[in-house]
């Protein structure tokens, strides 16, 4: 009897193991559910699974096809930063990088320290820390550069990371005369890693708010791409698109009663001491000095005049510039336009341009340049437009429109809010359209999963007009190094914005879309770094542009 009685026991005891595991496994896929966006539903309250790989982030997602999904992966790997171990203990400034003491050797080249037209030059760089001890790890953010100001040259160099705290900037020699080489540390490896800490920590650093006004009651809430789950949210998650956006519930409107997107504001929240890794004039965006000589002499290919060949290297420069003007170095060449060219080449010509501000100050760079452009008022916001221009006599329109949130713009109708793929969707296209595209700086602050969904949704329309409409030019615009001040880094660091411009490239390497290269095209400038580059680079982007639209006819 005993026996027996402990037999039931058992089985009672396996009977209610398994069935509260049942119970347990429901209330977790509940929990699972109710943590995706219901995108037929206005309102929905977020919680967080007890998942850990979940829980690291309150960002919700939309599935993906496997094939999307697949493609993230790759794409994420692909751009991922080299990983160096911290040191244990809080962040010492004095352990990590130090301009100051770190410095670059230009090696000799292979005609024993003769360079000509078409070889490459290669500079070691050391890193040491504010101890002059040499740094025994990599991960550090360095831009390189060659130019020579007399010729109003400049190519970009790239960087190659050793990962024992050495690097190598290897530049092709593309003018004859001097050419002076410059490194600049723009982050030690140790401001990279609370940069990537806050972006998973804390992707709603940058916070926005939406007005809510229903007669003479009005309201406002927080908004933002990811929303931390602490009360009932309005899901205004694109139908088509699938990117999200959420606004926290006003307490006595409806979700429908949104009229209007403010911008809110910014949260600083760094550990102690983290303020000192990003220093303007210490550690961000510093010299680093040559320990010889830092200049070469370029002779020229054959003794001869100046003669470039065509890109040959895989992650050699896209361009150079050449007596101020821009050499792209594969696809096509670039022209020089003057205003009367820039009307003859947009004749009958519509030009659609989506994005931010970025692509705004094209827009504004036309409309102020072509004399025939004049703008018709549609008592729109002059950040967020939508914005157009006309030239009757020659039947030239020119657009903007800013693209869906997240926007640092202020006070913009909630129904202009619009994604890019939709406005896609809604063109005729054809050989005299013209669309261009720029869409990096506004997503600095975000998971990277964010970025690479707003391009891959992007992608599908750009293939859907292009299918309908083969003869459709398509532009896309890369990031761009701006200015630095310690507010710029944590809300749009270089390095966020290096990375989308890694992915930008990726989502749409191999379709028939042409490509600005603002990176490079600022880069190798020897004017400062801005977001918005100045007047002589905008020139040199806009002829890049035209020379799409009306190449060089042969012969």
């Amino acid at each position: 009897m005993k026996v027996l009685s402990c037999r039931r026991s058992e089985s009672v005891a396996i009977v209610l193991f398994l069935a509260a595991s049942i119970l347990m496994l429901v209330v977790r896929n509940m929990d699972v559910l109710e943590f995706q966006p219901k995108v037929n539903s206005p309102i929905f309250t977020q919680r967080v699974s007890s998942d850990p790989d979940v829980n690291r982030s309150f960002c919700t997602f939309q599935p993906l096809s496997p094939q999307d999904a697949l493609e993230e992966r790759l794409i994420l790997d692909s751009t991922a930063w080299p990983e160096t171990p911290l040191l244990p203990g809080p962040i010492s400034l004095e352990q990590t990088s130090d301009p100051a003491h770190s410095n670059f050797t230009i090696l000799p080249g292979r005609r024993g320290g003769q360079w000509r037209v078409g070889d490459q030059l290669e500079v070691m760089i050391q890193t040491s820390d504010f101890k002059g001890r040499p740094k025994k790890s990599g991960g550090d953010f360095l831009l390189a550069r060659l130019h020579n100001r007399m010729l109003e040259a400049g190519v970009a160099g790239q960087v190659v990371d050793h990962l024992n705290g050495s690097y190598s900037a290897v530049f092709s020699l593309l003018w004859e005369g001097d050419a002076q080489v410059e490194v600049m540390l723009v982050h030690p490896f140790e401001a990279i890693s609370v940069l990537d800490r806050l972006t998973r920590e804390q992707p709603d650093r940058i916070y926005f708010k939406s007005l809510f006004r229903s007669g003479s009651l009005s309201e406002a809430t927080m908004c933002n791409v990811c929303l931390r789950p602490t009360q009932p949210l309005c899901n205004y998650t694109d139908l088509r698109t699938g990117d999200p956006w959420f606004c926290y519930k006003p307490k006595n409107l409806s979700c429908d009663a949104r009229i209007q997107h403010i911008r809110g504001g910014y949260i600083q929240n760094l550990k102690a001491k983290e303020e000192t890794l990003f220093q303007s004039r210490v550690n961000m965006k510093v010299s680093i000095r040559a320990s010889g000589p830092s200049n070469v002499t370029v002779l020229p290919e054959n003794g001869g005049q100046l003669k470039v060949k065509s890109n040959t290297v895989p992650s050699g420069p896209s361009g150079y510039y050449y007596q101020g003007l821009w050499r792209a170095l594969s696809g096509t060449t670039v022209r020089q336009f003057n205003t009367s060219a820039i009307t003859e080449c947009l004749k009958g010509k519509v030009v659609h341009m989506y994005g931010d501000s970025t692509i705004r100050q094209w827009f504004e760079f036309l409309k102020a340049t072509v004399p025939g452009l004049k703008e018709f008022d549609l008592h729109s916001s002059k950040q967020s437009g939508p914005l157009m221009v006309l030239d009757y006599a020659n039947n030239i329109l020119v657009t903007f429109r800013c693209h869906g949130p997240p926007l640092r713009f202020s006070n913009i109708p909630t129904r202009e809010f619009r994604y890019i793929a939709n406005e896609l969707d809604g063109l005729v296209g054809g050989i005299n359209s013209v669309v261009v595209i720029g869409i990096w700086s506004h997503l600095g602050t975000f998971p990277m999963a964010i970025y690479i969904r707003r391009l891959q949704s992007i992608r599908r329309a750009v293939v859907r007009l292009l299918d309908r409409a083969p003869g459709t030019l398509v532009v896309m615009r890369t990031a761009n190094p701006k200015a630095l001040t310690l507010y710029e880094t944590i809300t749009n660091s270089d390095w966020f914005s290096l990375q989308r411009d890694k992915v930008l490239r990726a989502v749409f390497k191999g379709m028939n879309v042409h490509l600005i290269d603002a990176w490079e095209m600022t880069l190798a400038h020897h004017l400062p770094h801005s977001l918005h580059p100045q007047p002589p680079i905008i020139k040199n982007m806009i002829n890049h542009i035209l020379s799409y639209i009306c190449p060089q006819k042969a012969g």
